[in-house]
């Protein structure tokens, strides 16, 4: 199973790929983690790249490929791989394709922008003990203040509600094109074409992984 996973902040992506995984037995492969690694121990392209990243610059699509390239050549990429933040552009999706790297599909979790906004707005934390409280479906005993101790709740910067608008209009603008290119691509068919799918975010975890794993294996 090799798979493109597509989906906003907050619409249950990660929980998903960590499933997606496990199933099927396939690694997660995270360009980002891989450029980290690479600048860390100081191979050829973290050389290349490390002062590229310290300047919060764009790596160039012909690094990332190459080294995408060489990362499924490894043992644990036989059976499948998954895709994690990558492609994130048209360009990267192309380059993909032209670089002859097989995948069987690309697949969206949809979430409405409103359900996303309500999951993480009402979030909230005891930063002492990470104890994470959800206004609606985890709300603390007394508004504001953790169950245990009584100290006060905060809310990370990332949830308030201005940050996830702020987040899901980055996502859109940059997503948009990429999901409409696959879907071209899926509609022209072909052999080497992936499929495209698009499963509803919104029900249990349970459930979205059911939607999932049918949407994968072409149920």
């Amino acid at each position: 199973m090799k798979v493109v996973l597509l989906g906003a902040p907050g619409a249950g992506k990660g929980t998903q790929a960590t499933f997606i995984c496990q199933a099927f037995n396939i690694p997660k492969i995270s360009t980002g983690d891989m450029l980290r690694a690479a600048v860390h121990a100081k191979t050829t392209i973290g050389k290349q790249v490390a002062d590229i990243m310290a300047k919060g610059q764009l790596v160039p699509d012909t690094i990332v490929i190459d080294m995408v390239r060489d990362r499924l050549q490894a043992p644990d990429c036989k059976t499948g791989y998954l895709f994690d933040g990558f492609p994130r552009t048209v360009p990267q999706a192309e380059a993909l394709q032209k670089a002859g790297v097989h995948l069987d599909c690309v697949l969206e979790i949809a979430v409405p922008d409103a359900d996303i906004i309500a999951r993480l707005s009402g979030r909230w934390v005891h930063p002492a003990s990470g104890r994470v409280y959800h206004i609606q479906h985890n709300p603390p005993v007394v508004f504001g203040k953790d169950d245990e101790t009584g100290e006060p709740l905060v809310q990370r910067d990332d949830d308030r509600k201005e940050t996830v608008l702020e987040r899901l209009a980055v996502y859109h603008q940059a997503n948009q094109s990429l999901v409409d290119w696959y879907q071209h691509l899926a509609k022209q068919g072909g052999p080497s074409v992936p499929r495209f799918v698009s499963v509803c975010g919104i029900g249990t975890v349970q459930e979205i992984s059911e939607r999932v794993k049918k949407a994968l294996i072409g149920v």
